[in-house]
């Protein structure tokens, strides 16, 4: 999600109307590139995040309370100092360029007033927040900017403030049809979506192709189509421009029921029903952030759980390897015993201290002659019952193998299905299910409480989906999430199952009425069950369908694990 000038133009008018008048009253660090302040206006606590991180930088209000670092950074304290107490007079943007300027109005040492500058500057790995004083100097900065990192512009501390170089870009807020025109002619060899990108400030790569979408029906319209509406093109861009402040004010792009994106108006290039209108940027900023930063935590928190489980599976397949290996050192075994009842049909005919037996092979048509191998030490009938313990170790190692390998096969595809069950989870209790899990089948110590006793945790539910048709469809997400949801289901639901794939347990809701749902329906949940497998990024994944009341779990089987019989097959493309 790119945050660019137009989703800031919306971010500045909206912080200007929240929090201009505004007082500062709390300053707090969570992170190293992060600072939240927290400001009373209008009667109502509100928080405002200001971020310089290089992948995620940004400003917006948030509802989230984060703790700060223990102790205050450096960064911190000098915010305090300056900015405790102080009256926001504006939020204001540069231009249309990535630049946020916040003026704070605040009392020095000596008791006089005095107007400070809080600027976020949001470009990538060069973000930065610069307080900048009354003079125009710098104070300090998040990353301090030498002449040996950069030799454009220093950001040091007594340093006038400068504005990073300026791009040679139309504002087209301000621009004529004339202008924009002239500006969009130097792109003329480029697709139109570049040619937008290198003619007007503030407009990212994804809001460029959906303009030329709306323009040419073609979010890359090639330059010998785009260059003979060039005038018209101008005039609808000079026309969006305009009637921007009258569009939504943000809009969240959502799929399968996650935040995808966070837009500054609503695309014509995607579907509209996964396009949410929300009242503020802050608040479509904030939902996707919260999002992010959630399955950020998940996956740092289900690291070790994936450790374990990587571990386990290496060790397994290693194991698997060596028992194919020796299941076929013993494959041979009937030649063993072959040879056994070969030398004692001639033991007599078999001189002591011989190296080898000529034996007539009564076991070939032919009768041929064969030669044995025989330990010299031993007599004829010595050798024979050498050869049958031979084939007697090697057909009980056989038989055990056929149990050992099948056991740890099916290991191998329980400790499979745990891994694409970690990439499936979005909650944390999810994640304790699947630990617990783990300790009961010996994989990692229970965790306890301080009494002593297993933690408790509340009941997850799977994802459900909306079929077109409108048709309810569950997925589970973890082994306790499939085993609920496919034994609390009704026999007339179809279950699916990716076919002799690792994946998760999906239902179709069924009314009662009919036998199967419509096709597209079908279609549907067999490509979220391809979604939730190890398959997801595999094509035409085979996906087997049935009936509830045919799907059965044996007698101590492991979690997820089930039987299931009258299925028919389809093969789809993962849901993206």
């Amino acid at each position: 999600m790119p945050l660019d000038g137009l989703m800031l133009s919306r971010i500045a008018d909206e912080l200007q109307t929240t929090l201009s008048g505004g007082r500062v009253d709390k300053v707090t660090q969570p992170e190293r590139d992060e600072i939240l302040l927290l400001i009373r206006a209008g009667g109502q606590n509100h928080r405002l995040l200001l971020s310089c991180s290089a992948n995620h930088a940004r400003a917006h209000l948030t509802q989230t309370n984060k703790k700060s670092m223990d102790p205050p950074p450096q960064l911190c304290m000098l915010l305090r100092k300056h900015l405790l107490g102080g009256r926001i007079l504006a939020v204001s943007q540069v231009g249309m360029d990535r630049i946020l300027n916040i003026q704070v109005e605040s009392m020095d040492e000596l008791g006089d007033y005095s107007t400070k500058t809080l600027t976020v500057e949001i470009m990538g790995r060069h973000s930065n927040l610069i307080l900048v004083g009354a003079d125009g100097r710098i104070i300090d900065s998040a990353r301090r900017v030498t002449a040996e990192i950069s030799r454009v512009r220093e950001v040091l501390p007594h340093l006038p403030y400068q504005l990073p170089p300026a791009q040679e870009k139309l504002d087209a807020r301000f621009a004529d049809e004339a202008q924009i025109v002239q500006a969009l002619s130097k792109g003329a060899a480029q697709t139109l979506d570049k040619a937008i990108l290198g003619a007007l400030s503030g407009v990212s790569t994804q809001a460029a192709r959906e303009l030329s979408y709306r323009f040419m029906m073609d979010e890359k319209a090639p330059p010998e189509v785009w260059t003979r509406h060039l005038a018209p093109i101008a005039h609808d861009l000079k026309r969006f421009f305009e009637t921007l402040p009258e569009q939504a004010a943000a809009v969240l792009f959502s799929q399968n029921g996650q935040v995808g994106d966070v837009t500054a108006f609503l695309y014509q290039s995607r579907p509209r029903q996964e396009q949410e209108i929300v009242p503020t940027m802050s608040q479509a900023l904030d939902a996707f952030y919260a999002q992010r930063d959630r399955h950020e935590r998940i996956r740092q928190k289900s690291a070790a759980t994936l450790h374990t489980l990587q571990t386990a599976l290496e060790r397994c397949e290693k194991k698997l390897s060596m028992q194919l290996e020796k299941q076929q050192e013993v494959a041979g075994r009937e030649q063993l015993r072959i040879y056994g009842e070969l030398i004692m049909a001639s033991v007599y005919a078999i001189p002591k201290g011989a190296k080898t037996a000529s034996v007539v092979n009564y076991y070939e048509p032919q009768m041929a002659q064969i030669q044995i191998p025989l330990d010299e030490t031993m007599s004829a009938a010595q050798n024979a019952q050498r050869y049958f313990k031979r084939y007697a170790k090697a057909k009980a190692a056989a038989e055990l193998l056929v149990g050992q390998i099948a056991q740890n096969e099916a290991e191998i595809r329980y400790l499979q299905g745990q891994l694409v069950n970690l990439e499936n989870i979005t909650e944390e209790n999810e994640l304790l299910e699947i630990r617990q899990e783990l300790a009961a089948q010996g994989y990692i110590r229970r965790e306890q409480t301080k009494n002593g006793r297993p933690q408790k945790i509340p009941p997850t539910r799977p994802e459900r989906f909306v079929a077109p048709d409108g048709t309810e469809i569950f997925v589970g997400k973890n082994n306790v999430q499939n085993d609920h949801l496919t034994f609390s289901a009704m026999p007339e639901d179809i279950w699916l199952h990716t076919q002799n794939i690792p994946g998760s347990h999906v239902i179709i809701r069924m009314s009662g009425a009919e036998q199967w749902p419509a096709d597209e329906t079908l279609l549907y949940a067999a490509r979220i069950a391809a979604r939730y497998s190890k398959a997801r990024h595999s094509s035409q994944v085979p996906v087997d369908y049935t009936h509830r009341r045919y799907v059965k779990k044996p007698s101590g089987a492991k979690p997820g694990f089930v039987h299931y019989t009258h299925q028919f097959t389809v093969y789809v493309e993962p849901l993206s």
